[in-house]
């Protein structure tokens, strides 16, 4: 995933267009075959997907054998020819259809402007925030919901989420003193409310970085005369040293590294070293190429990511640290879905 030539934008995000980029073009003479040869399948897929639902096959039958069909396609073909036939798909009734369930639509609209915002989250998790929106659904949309919230990428996000807490609790009752915990890309840092290490005091600053000014807001109303502070910045100024935050016991990015070319990936992994105490740990997630669910998300759900394979997520690890000052791991989360990058800082 070398990309060194992608341009950031002005969030220090790649856009989706750059995203497309990144993937890089495919010109042989054999491409415009294999663009027939792969929309006809995925017509073909869709028909059958149409049939099952009109045979009122239960909902999760039917995502789950169309979530692994898109998934073969999309291993099947090269990204560029993947990318010719993503718009064929999202033009066909079957997308309309799946967009009634209102976590699919708001993913595929992006209200926020760009995608994995902490409102889509919010689905995920069942937050009370979006229970007015699941309320406004169609049966069919809220029977389709009842799925893609159960998907083994969405139980992967949920399960990100309490390994957060789990770290933050794990580090607090290891160490003496409280700690001090940096958040990038923090969205609405729903993993705090599950931390008994901060419920109970022992978190004496928590800086929650995020570039959306709307989830800063929320966080603000949520943890408002608490340790939490949350600040508006982005990858850019952290990479400038923008911000003068200090230093810090636990820096992580849960959410951030699925949108990250490996070279922005890497400076930023620097950077956080170098913002951690001696003895600190830096944590980052990101979705893993063993993912089944590849070609829903970025067909119904217009969610685009980086995945990253061990060896990978290894790479950035090594290129961005001196083996002999640190401890390092790469872990899956339990269903594989999501990969864990873990350091801690040795002096």
């Amino acid at each position: 995933m070398s990309s060194s030539s992608v341009i950031l934008d002005n969030q220090s995000l790649v856009t989706p267009a750059q995203l497309r980029d990144h993937h890089g073009g495919f010109d042989t003479p054999t491409d415009e075959r294999w663009v027939l040869r792969a929309r006809d399948q995925l017509r073909l897929t869709f028909s059958i997907a149409l049939g099952k639902i009109g045979e009122e096959q239960p909902w999760s039958q039917v995502l789950n054998w169309l979530s692994l069909e898109l998934h073969s396609l999309r291993r099947a073909y090269p990204d560029a020819v993947w990318r010719k036939i993503v718009p064929i798909a999202q033009a066909h009734p079957l997308t309309d259809l799946l967009r009634l369930d209102p976590f699919t639509d708001w993913s595929f609209r992006k209200p926020r402007g760009y995608s994995g915002d902490a409102q889509l989250l919010d689905f995920i998790y069942g937050h009370a925030s979006q229970d007015a929106a699941i309320a406004k659904a169609s049966t069919t949309g809220a029977a389709i919901f009842e799925c893609t919230r159960r998907s083994a990428s969405s139980a992967a996000v949920r399960e990100r989420r309490d390994l957060l807490a789990a770290h933050v609790d794990t580090l607090a009752a290891e160490q003496a003193g409280e700690v001090e915990i940096l958040t990038i890309a923090a969205g609405h840092l729903r993993e705090a409310a599950l931390s008994t290490a901060f419920q109970s005091g022992r978190i004496g600053r928590w800086v929650a970085l995020d570039q959306d000014p709307e989830s800063l807001a929320g966080i603000a109303a949520d943890y408002a005369g608490t340790s939490v502070a949350p600040v508006e910045g982005s990858v850019a100024g952290l990479l400038r040293g923008a911000y003068g935050l200090g230093t810090f016991d636990f820096v992580y990015a849960a959410g951030l590294y699925d949108y990250l070319p490996r070279a922005v990936a890497v400076k930023l992994t620097r950077r956080c070293m170098a913002m951690l105490k001696p003895g600190g740990r830096f944590l980052f997630a990101n979705f893993s190429d063993r993912t089944k669910d590849d070609g829903f998300m970025e067909v119904f759900m217009n969610w685009e990511l980086l995945l990253r394979s061990d060896e990978e997520m290894w790479d950035i690890v090594n290129a961005s640290t001196d083996r002999n000052t640190v401890e390092a791991s790469v872990v899956p989360g339990e269903n594989g879905e999501i990969a864990y990058g873990l350091i801690r800082k040795l002096s």
